[in-house]
């Protein structure tokens, strides 16, 4: 039976070793047919999917979780297909936007899907393999569909009263944002994905976040009323941190997973950084950690728990830019930290030779998005240079001083280097 169920805490025992898996993980928010899906996979490989849209050259860590969710589905011994928009991202997902994305070119789409698939090629394994992940591209047969063919072959399956009830459309209208026809026909070519998928590809289950209920729903009765295929879905909760924020964001800016969108020493740093309340959560869902360890870490008190930050912070930077990205990030913080050096991994800007100040520096470096942050930053007692809080907003570092140390608060650290 298809409905918005959140799972509650022992709502069933699970056979299958995926969902015990995702289960006890905390993956699961709401499964369209709990004991249908795991019935299916205790008997047979579930090739499973979730879409990405290429809206840019890098995903964020707020889709973090979909990709360990795809990594779960291979560890519980099925097959994840990831789905890169190529077509869907020329009309943009209106689901949590209140404005219409910008149009991107073809040309610009493709190279975003392949800068993509490097964190998806650490963190699956792919290849032909009955349990081996593969990418599908959308535009491969959303971009052949005639528009008299899809109204005859999808439209008659969804009515507008229905749409105009899913939170994407309904939250736009209530702000009064204007949604263009081209995004309202979003959930319908992404509920054709799914039945495409299940007649080309045999996938059974499309995965997401709980903001994508609606749309897979949609995919899952079109493919019941097409061709009387049974298919599954699976939500995650919505991710954020314990202080509310949406995982993926700061103040610096969006915490990209590839290596040339943020330095591997930010994106170590990122982790590190985590409230204490959140340690064991991102524990369970973003690394291979045995849940008994990670039981362990997340019971560490007071300062303590700033060992289970750095195992996080290793685990993490690890599983999604490589061994060396993790061991040369936590060395740089070490060294930052300890001896008040300046380990090799931190960002970097050059000064130049007629100097350069303080809120300049601050905003090339990224501590700042603005030069009224930066103010605000030096104003609060915020910014360093070389250990010593600097209050005076025009204050210039030398172009001659060598290499500079540059700090916002206690955690925030780069180098100002010569040319």
């Amino acid at each position: 039976m298809l409905g918005a169920r959140p799972k509650p805490e022992s709502a069933m025992t699970y056979t299958s070793s995926l969902l015990r898996l995702l289960d006890e993980r905390g993956y699961i928010h709401q499964l369209t047919d709990a004991a249908g899906l795991d019935a299916l996979a205790a008997k047979q490989v579930v090739p499973g999917y979730i879409g990405f849209d290429a809206t840019a050259p890098s995903l964020h860590v707020g889709s973090l979780v979909q990709i360990m969710l795809l990594r779960r589905l291979q560890q519980a011994g099925h097959k994840p297909v990831v789905l890169m928009g190529g077509g869907t991202t020329r009309i943009g997902d209106p689901t949590g936007r209140d404005e219409s994305r910008k149009m991107l070119t073809a040309d610009t789409i493709d190279a975003n899907i392949a800068s993509i698939r490097t964190v998806f090629a650490r963190l699956l394994k792919f290849g032909d393999g009955s349990t081996d992940a593969v990418m599908v591209n959308n535009h491969d047969w959303l971009g052949k569909l005639g528009y008299i063919e899809l109204l005859q072959e999808v439209g008659t399956n969804f009515t507008v009263n229905r749409m105009l009830t899913f939170d994407s459309v309904k939250l736009r209208l209530e702000r009064e944002q204007p949604m263009t026809f081209l995004e309202f026909n979003y959930m319908i070519l992404q509920g054709y994905d799914f039945w495409h998928l299940a007649k080309s590809r045999s996938v059974r289950l499309q995965m997401g976040g709980s903001d994508q209920w609606g749309n897979i729903v949609n995919g899952i009765e079109l493919s019941r009323r097409k061709d009387g295929i049974e298919v599954f879905g699976v939500t995650t909760p919505l991710l954020t941190t314990a202080d509310g924020a949406k995982m993926g964001k700061t103040a610096a800016g969006a915490v990209w997973l590839n290596d040339d969108a943020l330095p591997a020493y930010d994106f170590w740093q990122y982790w590190r950084n985590a409230d204490d309340r959140d340690v064991g959560k991102f524990l369970r869902l973003f690394t291979d950690l045995p849940l008994d360890e990670i039981a362990r870490l997340e019971a560490l008190q007071g300062s303590e728990i700033n060992a289970a930050k750095i195992v996080l912070a290793n685990e993490v930077t690890r599983l999604c830019r490589g061994e060396e990205a993790a061991t040369t990030a936590a060395t740089t913080a070490s060294e930052t930290f300890a001896g008040g050096g300046m380990g090799a991994d931190l960002p970097v800007l050059t000064l130049p030779a007629a100097g350069i100040g303080i809120i300049d520096a601050l905003v090339g470096i990224g501590f700042a998005a603005s030069r009224g942050e930066a103010k605000r930053l030096v104003s609060g007692g915020g910014a360093r240079i070389d250990g010593e809080a600097v209050s005076d907003d025009n204050y210039l570092i030398r172009g001659d001083s060598g290499e500079v140390r540059i700090s916002s608060g206690k955690k925030k650290h780069g180098v100002l280097r010569p040319l």
